[in-house]
């Protein structure tokens, strides 16, 4: 496949809509409120590497993975993986959230679970990281994973500040939501292809 400019944006467009940053500018702000600037950074950062191991193991070994060892064809995946994703994104466009974190959770326990997994390495992700490389190819989809990732460490690190210029113009509740309504459309399309791979 020939690698294009086009072909990056287009793949990294479907991956920074499905990491959706705009939902970790509201988890981290939500964080601070128990962590200091210092212990969400650090939050921010693990969360991410460890986000990023994933997608890269998925996208290289992932049809082993589903496959060989659970024995898991990739439109079943899909369309499982596409019905979580469509109740987040609905839970997302009615409730302005998509996961609420447990208070009694410590810093190394909420970098891994549930920052890194599911809210940025989750179905959606995955699913895509094992998929796009048929449609994108595989540099194509390391640049948008490693971009993606980039982005969303960015709106982490700064969702302080980032809060507070949404919060002033009344624009971080409507975004989430209409992530929302882009996370459960991708999450419909998602079993649409899975249910095209099973009858095909």
């Amino acid at each position: 496949m020939e690698l294009s400019l086009k072909l990056i944006i287009n793949c990294f467009i479907a991956m920074i809509a499905l990491v959706n940053p705009f939902q970790k500018v509201f988890v981290v702000t939500s964080l601070q409120k128990q962590f200091d600037i210092k212990a969400t950074r650090y939050i921010s950062v693990k969360a991410t590497i460890t986000a990023l191991i994933i997608l890269l193991t998925f996208m290289f070994a992932g049809q082993v993975i589903l496959n060989d060892v659970f024995k898991i064809q990739i439109y079943a995946f899909q369309i499982t993986c596409g019905v979580v994703l469509f109740y987040n994104g609905i839970n997302g466009l009615q409730k302005g959230t998509f996961i609420n974190l447990d208070k009694e959770m410590n810093i190394k326990e909420i970098s891994a679970v549930p920052i890194a997994l599911p809210m940025i390495a989750g179905p959606a992700t995955i699913t895509a990281a094992v998929t796009f490389p048929t449609e994108y190819g595989h540099i194509a989809t390391t640049i948008a994973i490693l971009l993606s990732l980039g982005v969303n460490l960015i709106f982490m690190i700064y969702s302080s500040q980032i809060g507070k210029i949404m919060e002033r113009f009344n624009l971080l509740n409507p975004l989430v939501r209409i992530f929302g309504l882009i996370v459960a459309t991708i999450g419909g399309q998602m079993v649409l292809n899975g249910i095209r791979g099973f009858i095909g």
